[in-house]
């Protein structure tokens, strides 16, 4: 059964050569359905996990809500009350808890305040890796658009291994480094940071902003940074709140634009890529990132929010 327009625009269903219609036209019938739409499965005696207009046409038939009901019909009558259950998101739930909003307002007036800082030869940084990088070989090669074609790609791949990129962002000048480690654990961290400093040698402080990953904040890593980099702020992200740091975000560009389309016969030609790709980023494309989100928002968020969270 599906819908056709009656009088006046209005649309009515139209009968089904194996059945009696639906009578979809009643409000009650249809509010019926929207509400079986809003039920979990489970909470039906069913094993499914969500619903689809097929399964739901099914049930209502089942239930008696209407006699029969094409697929076609109750996404109409969804559509009009603006429900989707064929769909969903990820969320996360911060703790917005005092340490919640000391640590973020730290990260926050690093960002607010970095040019300034600047100025006075203190710099922000922040650090993230982009771990096991599938370098991935396309069976066939590439066909390139051409007039009325899009660009064409093999489907099947050769695998050769993965790399794992780390970044480092110069925040009041959207300039990037990157270092490809063999792997993303403490000891190889802790092998590339002496070069990571090393470009800020004559910097009077250095903020360094990354997230809680284990290699980050091993005591093996603080110990080297007390010992090695006294000057050296370290700045961890809350939990569930890695978009703060900014150096995710670049990671995402970089993706876009060097890693998204690519193919690679080995490893060390993606080694070779990545290191002549974040050069290349800095030439074209860095800029500090515009960030919008200050303390005094955060104050606001957190008053707003923090009473339904907690």
């Amino acid at each position: 059964m599906s819908a056709v327009r009656g009088v006046g625009g209005a649309r009515r269903p139209r009968r089904s050569p194996g059945g009696p219609a639906a009578d979809v036209s009643s409000p009650c019938s249809a509010l019926a359905l929207r509400m079986l739409a809003c039920c979990d499965p489970a909470g039906l005696g069913l094993h499914m996990t969500h619903w689809s207009t097929r399964t739901l046409a099914q049930v209502a038939a089942e239930r008696g809500i209407v006699p029969k009901i094409s697929h076609s019909t109750v996404a109409l009558i969804l559509r009009e009350a603006d429900l989707q259950p064929h769909r969903s998101r990820y969320w996360k739930t911060p703790n917005l808890d005092a340490a919640f909003i000391k640590r973020t307002a730290q990260i926050l007036w690093c960002y607010e305040n970095a040019a300034d800082l600047a100025k006075k030869h203190e710099v922000v940084l922040c650090l993230d890796e982009k771990p096991n990088i599938q370098v991935l070989e396309r069976r066939c090669p590439t066909l390139p658009m051409r007039t009325g074609e899009i660009e064409r790609r093999e489907f099947e791949y050769i695998r050769h291994g993965t790399v794992n990129f780390m970044v480092v962002l110069v925040v009041h000048t959207g300039k990037m480094q990157g270092w490809c480690l063999e792997k993303n654990d403490g000891e190889h961290l802790r092998a590339v940071l002496p070069e990571v400093l090393h470009e800020h040698r004559h910097a009077r402080r250095v903020h360094l902003i990354w997230d809680g990953g284990s290699s980050h904040i091993a005591c093996e890593t603080r110990a080297w940074l007390r010992l090695h980099a006294p000057r050296v702020r370290t700045l961890v992200t809350p939990p569930h709140a890695s978009w703060l740091n900014q150096a995710e975000l670049l990671l995402r560009g970089f993706t876009e634009r060097y890693l998204k389309r690519g193919a690679w016969k080995s490893r060390q030609q993606l080694i070779e890529h990545l290191d002549a790709s974040w050069r290349e980023y800095n030439e074209r494309f860095a800029h500090p990132i515009t960030w919008s989100w200050t303390r005094p928002k955060l104050r606001r968020w957190a008053a707003r929010y923090a009473p339904r969270l907690c």
